[in-house]
């Protein structure tokens, strides 16, 4: 497995390194079977560490934690504790959606736009009505069945996702929906 272990603006030393490889391979073997790559990020602000987790599995999946702590080895235990929790939640889940796949989860690429917000300026009508472009960037579109396109996005904490439907071969939406029910998109051609 990969690991890429940062600070921001924190200088990692060696000891740590070690400890959350330890740490984050213990989590991980009692729950998940192939992983492939480990993100753990930290960070300070004012008085307390933050670390970030994200582990991809070699199914598609990815499961993400963040905790703070006033201590930067709590933080990251927090953090491993919240991603065991994940993992332990959905492990039956897991094992039952993919036990029939025998290869890894098809990645298709597109592009992701963030467009400015109006909403705090009041100025004039502007000139052009085309929106302001913050930021381009690719973005992975995983080729998932509905049910775990939905443990998906349970699992990163998204409001939403886009994925490419493996029954019907298109786009589809899932989205949670403000009275705390999934909802979900499936255009028809």
């Amino acid at each position: 497995m990969r690991y890429k272990i940062t600070g921001k603006q924190i200088d990692i030393g060696d000891a740590l390194q070690t400890h959350v490889k330890q740490g984050v391979n213990a989590a991980i073997e009692k729950y998940a079977e192939r992983p492939t790559d480990a993100s753990v990020t930290f960070s300070k602000d004012a008085h307390e560490y933050t670390c970030e987790t994200t582990v991809h599995l070699s199914t598609g999946l990815t499961a993400q934690a963040k905790a703070n702590s006033t201590e930067i080895y709590a933080a990251f235990e927090k953090c491993c504790d919240k991603m065991e929790k994940q993992l332990r939640r959905y492990k039956r889940r897991l094992k039952d959606h993919h036990k029939t796949r025998a290869t890894p989860v098809e990645i298709m690429e597109g592009s992701s736009y963030i467009l400015a917000s109006d909403q705090e300026s009041v100025e004039p009508e502007p000139d052009s009505l085309q929106p302001v472009i913050v930021a381009e960037m690719e973005t992975r579109i995983p080729s998932l069945s509905v049910g775990e396109a939905v443990m998906q996005m349970e699992l990163a904490g998204a409001p939403v996702l886009v994925f490419r439907n493996e029954g019907k071969n298109g786009l589809n939406v899932v989205y949670r929906r403000e009275d705390g029910n999934i909802g979900w998109i499936d255009p028809r051609s």
